[in-house]
């Protein structure tokens, strides 16, 4: 084994990321770049009836977005390593550590419902370790289908040491003879997983809690090879709210989902790590750098980590209101393209800072800020203030107007409109709302919005001018 840690992060490319592997891939990523160690990246597609084209590439292209690069050049493919997995199995049989099982689909299905009739763990019989050398090579010259399995013990316990849950034992003789090979030549995850993490020197296999009754296949499958199993460390399962697993079925809990919805790839990767880890403090925000200097595996929970989707959206709202303007506006582009709306950099930049500090998420800007494109239809009494007139609105706008036309472009950003104007008010001893209502109202056409001197500085003095003209000419009718 190497002294270098080393570890891996080996998706199937069976459809999208999912969060609970970004955070098995984050986690490993840490723990290797913590130890001054390596991450690897391996694509594990031997279940060839699930593959989805593109997966592969996809999941590469999502650990970019979060800055998680691995170190090998070539990114392991199990596909083009099936020698490499046959070499192994002819290996264990000619040792007599595993076997060629010939058993029909149908005779499988009926041993396992005689077994769940009497209420016992499924498991194969065994059936196939009594063939001769001549039955097998008769079997094998006609082509017919067959699995390979281990040969797995049948008493005692095998013991590891969980580097999450400490001493975890199983007995033997509930382990089923795992098939090592399918019938279509293909490895299956146990096989390839153990001869790969050993090709690759990995030191620490961190994966979810769902592999935990898998490890005494892999450590049974490492001594029979006779190979030192790597340290074991899984990971909490994800939880909805209701406590009950998260699950693709469910929708809207892969990665791509999210950061289509407007959460930023920093906050997300914030949100996961602290999904079953604890830093012991009370802070909450950290970048990649600052994971990498406080990430320790002890500090990793054994309960399961619900997935609180409000502290996201909080978490995601801080990040964003950190954005600078020009970024903010780089990532909201993307939005308003899918709107169709287009728009120049430098007013979509005034545009989106008048909801920095409201939003949760990203894809709320295009409907917040639509008005900013589309000049809004209302009524000529929603202009009017409370107890106010039409009247009298009408001659606050006119004087408005007045004021806005006077004042310089260079002036015109939301806190010098907001000086001018309120200072203007307290001159006139005109109450607020009065005029400060039919002003938003008109350049917004919201009951609810950002300051009317915030809209005005992002739609700008020509803008602001026409709509209040507009709002004029209703109530002058």
């Amino acid at each position: 084994m190497s002294e270098k840690i080393i570890t891996r992060f080996a998706p199937s490319p069976t459809g999208f990321l999912h969060v609970g592997g970004l955070r098995t891939a984050l986690y490993n990523y840490l723990f290797a770049k913590k130890n001054k160690g390596h991450f690897i990246l391996r694509i594990e597609d031997t279940d060839q009836e699930r593959l989805v084209e593109g997966a592969g590439e996809h999941l590469e292209v999502m650990l970019k977005n979060f800055n998680l690069h691995w170190n090998n050049e070539e990114i392991i493919i199990q596909s083009k390593r099936l020698a490499i997995y046959k070499k192994y199995t002819e290996q264990l049989i000619t040792e007599r550590k595993a076997y060629y099982c010939f058993c029909t689909k149908e005779r499988l299905e009926k041993l396992r419902g005689e077994q769940q009739a009497k209420k016992l763990a499924p498991r194969y019989d065994g059936h196939c370790t009594g063939l001769s050398e001549q039955e097998i090579s008769s079997n094998l010259a006609v082509q017919q289908q067959h699995v390979v399995r281990l040969r797995m013990p049948t008493t005692g316990i095998t013991v590891f040491t969980d580097l999450v849950r400490s001493d975890i034992q199983f007995k033997n003789e509930l382990l089923d003879d795992q098939i090592i090979l399918k019938s279509d030549g293909f490895p299956t995850y146990h096989l390839a997983s153990v001869v790969d993490d050993h090709d690759s020197q990995i030191t620490h296999v961190i994966r979810g809690e769902e592999w935990l009754p898998s490890t005494p296949k892999h450590i049974v499958l490492y001594r029979a090879l006779d190979w030192d199993p790597p340290q074991f460390a899984h990971l909490p399962l994800l939880l909805n709210a209701d406590k009950s697993k998260m699950s693709k079925r469910q929708g809207d809990v892969t990665v791509e989902d999210f950061l289509k919805k407007g959460y930023l790839p920093e906050a997300l990767l914030n949100f996961v790590l602290l999904l079953g880890w604890n830093p012991g403090t009370t802070e909450e925000f950290f970048s990649l750098e600052q994971m990498v200097q406080h990430f320790d595996l002890e500090k990793i929970n054994k309960a399961g980590a619900v997935f609180n989707v409000e502290k996201l959206d909080w978490l995601n709202s801080q990040y964003i209101k950190k954005l600078t303007p020009t970024d903010l506006a780089q990532r909201a582009k993307p939005y308003f393209d899918e709107a169709l709306i287009d728009t120049n950099a430098d007013y979509l930049q005034r545009i989106v800072i008048t909801e920095q500090e409201r939003i949760k998420q990203l894809d709320e800007l295009v409907e917040k800020t639509r008005y900013f494109f589309v000049e809004p239809e209302y009524r000529a009494e929603e202009l009017v203030w409370k107890k106010s007139t039409a009247k009298d609105t009408l001659r606050y706008l006119n004087k408005l107007i007045e004021l806005l036309e006077q004042l310089p472009e260079k002036t015109w950003q939301t806190v010098e409109l907001e000086s001018c104007i309120k200072d203007w008010l307290i001159a006139q001893q005109w109450g607020t709302g009065d005029v400060l209502w039919p002003m938003r109202f008109a350049l917004s056409g919201l009951k609810a919005s950002p300051s009317p001197f915030e809209i005005a500085a992002a739609l700008g003095k020509e803008k602001t001018l026409k709509r209040l003209a507009k709002a004029v000419m209703l109530l002058e009718k």
